[in-house]
């Protein structure tokens, strides 16, 4: 069977999209994949004269015209990916998604865009398998920090800071944003980001290694002066199963907007559990709702995502209790440092304690400890 997958790759001015590109396309290319790489529409559209500001289109007609090609790009690539190439596995590999466009507009004036195109946010950010954003070298290794490798860029170090921080911000709420700063040298940067590429595509076994923490329920409000923050609404629903894997339905989104996904998970203690995960369109998620354990009653929460030095987290408001949350960080090696935030007021890890999986608290519908 056919499986294509599409992830986009962003980050800010000069933090190393160039070269990852080029190493995506080839060491995927080694391990047998098809990479079909979307390029970077402003990046086509600046140098010819299309370009905001000046003696050229105001911004919001400038962005207009790039969402255009860019959605006309999307459809052409998936549909050669379906008709014309015969390979099982392709990945496209986009070289910045829509939610991209959103740094450089008021979330009014893209909000008016993505209407003018009969689409929201949760469906411009969601449609994307992955989202990999690559920290500009203008934070935390400033001393590599050039755009001559680009001639549509003009950005300060601080104008590249800030751009960035935009960038992480407007991705946030991505079921799988993967943030890679430069805490090292750039050759492991690189392999960073190809470990996060491989971890997506489940090569070779999709390893998901989840820190989950108790923690007391933050004050939005309070929380939001901290991190920039974007939450999410989830119900998730257990199906029956009775070949040792947890299965589960869930339907995720914004304002009325959701996207639906199944996922399996072979049911084993600590931090490393084999998944499996794939979008699936409503009506096949209507059709899953026939298959709910009725033991289990279904989890309603709302995600708040944040990004805290580089690392992604996931704090899960859930409807059945005022006191307490669960805040949880995805990460690929399990000896990976874990730099909590000091704004949140950590109980205790509770990894190890099948408790406070999603799956048992369906059953109690309360923590353990309230």
């Amino acid at each position: 069977m056919k499986q294509i997958h599409s992830f986009v790759l962003t980050g800010g001015p000069c933090g190393g999209k160039t070269s990852g590109l080029s190493i995506i396309e080839q060491e995927l290319g080694n391990r047998g994949y098809y990479v079909l790489v979307v390029p970077e529409t402003a990046t086509e559209l600046i140098p010819t004269g299309i370009r905001p500001f000046g003696n050229s289109l105001n911004n919001f007609d400038f962005q207009h015209v790039l969402l255009e090609k860019q959605l006309f790009k999307e459809k052409l690539y998936k549909d050669t990916a379906n008709r014309y190439i015969p390979s099982n596995n392709i990945v496209i590999l986009h070289d910045r998604g829509i939610i991209d466009n959103k740094t450089y507009m008021t979330p009014g004036e893209f909000q008016t865009l993505l209407y003018q195109f009969d689409m929201n946010e949760v469906l411009a950010r969601d449609r994307y398998d992955a989202v990999f954003h690559l920290v500009t070298a203008a934070n935390g290794a400033e001393e590599f920090y050039t755009l001559a490798n680009n001639v549509s860029r003009t950005e300060t170090p601080e104008q590249a800071r800030e751009l960035d921080r935009k960038g992480i911000a407007n991705w946030t709420g991505h079921p799988h944003l993967r943030v890679i700063d430069n805490s090292t040298d750039f050759k492991k940067k690189m392999s960073r980001l190809m470990n996060e590429i491989y971890s997506s595509l489940g090569v070779p076994v999709p390893i998901e290694v989840e820190r989950k923490y108790l923690v007391f329920r933050p004050d939005l409000d309070i929380l939001s002066k901290y991190v920039d923050i974007t939450t999410v609404d989830i119900v998730q629903s257990y199906l029956t199963s009775d070949n040792g894997k947890e299965r589960r339905i869930r339907q995720r989104g914004q304002d009325g907007n959701f996207s639906y996904y199944i996922t399996e998970k072979q049911e084993t203690f600590g931090i490393e559990r084999p998944e499996v995960e794939r979008k699936i369109s409503e009506k096949e998620y209507l059709c899953y709702l026939s298959q709910i354990d009725p033991s289990l009653k279904p989890i309603v929460k709302k995600r708040v995502c944040f990004v805290y030095k580089a690392q992604y987290f996931e704090l899960d408001f859930f409807n059945f209790s005022t006191d307490y949350a669960l805040m949880e960080i995805e990460l690929t090696d399990k000896n990976s440092l874990v730099n909590l935030p000091s704004f949140i007021n950590v109980l205790g890890e509770v990894t190890d304690n099948p408790k406070y999986r999603n799956h048992a608290l369906a059953k109690t519908q309360a923590f353990p400890s309230c």
